[in-house]
């Protein structure tokens, strides 16, 4: 796991007496050695777990403190046999006079160093600068714990030596709630992953606040977030306490405790560091942010260890990690999602037709997902600018390969939408160009052949016999032609189609504007059937569907009743298969074998053995390297999710990059796992 960059952390709410060290860290021990099972890396424990947070004025005590040091350091000789991961606990600690309110970093039994925390909340219910000073007030940056004088201070950045994407960070409850927290100058100076022990009680709508606050800093830091807050064992004299811990990476909550729950829970996810890497790469203003006026700090790099865990070998990602990213997963979120879409592929197209003056458009229509969807738009865009649907010119251009069922949802929806439908056949026209180009389509000489007698020989091909790239060329780029001489032209290819290069060039590869451009396949697919469910009843919606549920092909091969309709999977590969790797590739910049090992952790491997699942990997790297030249003249389009293969936006790409580096790392990962 840590070769693709993921790092096993939780978040640890053991069982919890006040004031009774001994007992707050055997319960720690154990949830630690449900996390050892789990094969943990980072655990981090509550605000003052070794005590307690609500002991009050019994931090003047100092037995209480002495206790509490005592206690630690005999934890610190039974873990160091057993547990080699990192640990952060909290403990009241004295230096320099003062007493601080402190968080112990420990890795592999040694104490790495100590943070104090830095604001201390001194109203409503909160009284911590009546018991601790703040570390504003730090003398020395040393302290002597567990035997060892080691750091002080909340300067501190815990780097790990045979994992340099972890780099840990500390804070301490209210410093997440101060406008600019410590984590903010913690990130910019390297951390990736920032512990917080907290002591958080609740109250009404506090819960989706601290929500909201821990996913947004995650998101500003462009890190990993472990909120690990005391529950039930705090005292009720006024409070109550959740033990509501969560864990974010970049503005999502990868897990999340039961608040109330009485019972110890260890709440676990994995931490993509390679994600947070890359996003830090590439977002300039991140790296730009750390050399502001007064963001320049002095930060002191601890070397630490992290011994090697069975969590390089556990089987499974405790983390989301969805088949099919661009698709919400609950009902809600997908129509939320998809009416967003629309609506911004909508709002795009009118207002390019709003500042040509609303002329008339033309789009092709095929019965198919992608001309569908972008009907859909256009109609909706016309009736936006008060435009009557006439103007929308609507051919549908039926050639060798269109089969019935496409045939009639075309005419079907034109008819339902009231536009102006209009259809051409393209077989003529294509039959004169193939004759013209003296091509022989499937090795069939056109001379002395008329169009019946063609389409009579077409018929009885087998299906080993039915490729000819120039014959399903010819067709798409007539169709275009035609699209071109009507009116302003709405383009239909989708994002998915783009990355494959599964498009003829200068045929539905162009438009004068495209609302699909940056969507994918497995989403235009949804977006029809929301739309079905939405905004339409009765023989619309039954066409709509029909659409959804039919084969997608491009129709340019030869057809006949007996032969099985063009598939574009068969040739190309499954699109949810394509899309997952398009997703990984260009949001994350994942690597091949990174992306592979992915795939198995979304339970491809449960339809697609690993040998297919690297067959269709290594065709989505050969034909996206290959097809950049038809991306780098994309006509307009809206970008509407993160991933977008605009030549003006989301990428550049050299037309003449070669493949070769990109192959040989995903054979020598196949290589090594005997594939």
């Amino acid at each position: 796991m840590r070769r693709h960059g993921f790092l096993r952390v939780a978040a640890a709410c053991p069982k919890l007496r006040l004031a009774d060290p001994a007992f707050n860290l055997n319960a720690s021990q154990s949830l630690l050695q449900l996390a050892q099972q789990q094969s943990v890396d980072l655990v981090v424990f509550p605000e003052l777990g070794v005590t307690g947070y609500t002991c009050g004025d019994l931090f003047h005590q100092e037995i209480l403190l002495r206790s509490a040091r005592r206690m630690f350091e005999q934890f610190l000789d039974d873990v160091k046999h057993w547990y080699q991961g990192i640990v952060v606990l909290g403990l009241p600690l004295e230096c320099d006079g003062r007493l601080f309110n402190c968080a112990v970093v420990v890795a592999q039994g040694e104490v790495q160093g100590v943070v104090p925390k830095t604001f201390l909340p001194n109203y409503n219910e909160f009284y911590d600068a009546r018991y601790f000073a703040p570390a504003s007030v730090i003398v020395t940056k040393q302290i002597v714990l567990g035997g060892r004088t080691v750091p002080f201070g909340t300067d501190l950045l815990f780097v790990c030596e045979n994992f340099p994407e972890f780099v840990l960070a500390i804070e301490i409850c209210e410093d997440l709630w101060v406008p600019i927290p410590p984590s903010s100058y913690l990130a910019l100076a390297g951390a990736t992953v920032i512990g917080n022990l907290s002591a958080s009680n609740e109250t009404i709508g506090k819960t989706d606040y601290r929500r909201q606050l821990i996913a947004g800093q995650s998101a500003r830091c462009l890190a990993g977030y472990i909120y690990c807050s005391s529950g039930p064992g705090e005292s009720s004299t006024d409070l109550v306490f959740g033990g509501h811990s969560l864990i974010a990476e970049n503005g999502t909550i990868l897990a999340e405790s039961r608040r109330f729950d009485r019972q110890p829970q260890l709440t676990v996810a994995d931490l993509d560091l390679q994600h947070l890497q890359h996003d830090r790469l590439k977002t300039t203003s991140f790296a730009a942010a750390a050399f502001q006026a007064g963001n320049r700090r002095e930060i002191r790099r601890i070397a630490m260890p992290l011994t090697a865990t069975a969590a390089m070998r556990s089987p499974r990602l405790m983390r989301p990690l969805p088949a099919h990213p661009f698709v919400p997963s609950d009902t809600m979120s997908l129509r939320n999602r998809c009416e967003e879409i629309f609506l911004t592929q909508v709002t795009g197209l009118v207002q390019r037709l709003e500042h040509l003056q609303c002329p008339p458009v033309c789009i092709g229509v095929s019965g198919g997902l992608d001309s569908t969807l972008a009907l859909l738009v256009t109609c909706r865009a016309f009736d936006t600018l008060n435009e009557p649907r006439s103007k929308i010119h609507a051919l549908t251009m039926p050639g060798f390969g269109t089969t019935p069922r496409t045939k009639r949802n075309a005419d079907s929806l034109m008819s339902a939408l009231g536009v102006s439908a209009r259809e051409i056949d393209i077989r003529p026209l294509a039959f004169e160009e193939l004759h013209a180009l003296r091509h022989k389509p499937f090795g069939i000489s056109l001379d002395n052949l008329d169009l019946p007698t063609f389409q009579e020989r077409l018929s009885r091909l087998t299906a080993e016999q039915r490729h000819d790239l120039v014959f399903e060329n010819v067709q798409a780029r007539i169709r275009t032609n035609l699209l071109m001489n009507t009116a302003f032209v709405i383009g239909t290819g989708d994002l998915s189609e783009l990355a494959l290069g599964w498009c003829t060039y200068n045929a539905d590869h162009m438009s004068m504007y495209n609302p699909n451009v940056s969507i994918p396949k497995t989403l235009v697919k949804f977006l029809v059937n929301w739309l079905a469910d939405t905004e339409f009843t009765g023989s619309v919606q039954q066409t709509l569907r029909d659409i959804v549920a039919t084969v997608i092909s491009p129709e340019l091969l030869p057809s006949s009743p007996e032969a099985t309709p063009q598939s574009t999977e068969a040739t190309i590969g499954p699109y949810e298969l394509h899309d997952f790797f398009l997703y990984h590739y260009l949001r994350w910049g994942s690597s091949p074998d990174k992306i592979l090992f992915l795939a198995e952790q979304a339970e491809f491997h449960q339809h697609y053995p690993r040998e297919e699942l690297l067959r269709w990997l290594k065709i989505f790297f050969e034909r996206f390297f290959a097809s950049q030249y038809k991306r780098s003249c994309l006509p307009d389009g809206p970008k509407v999710g993160t991933v977008s293969l605009s030549p003006r936006g989301d990428w550049r790409m050299p037309s003449d990059a070669v493949v070769t580096t990109w192959l040989q790392h995903l054979n020598q990962a196949s290589a090594s796992d005997g594939v």
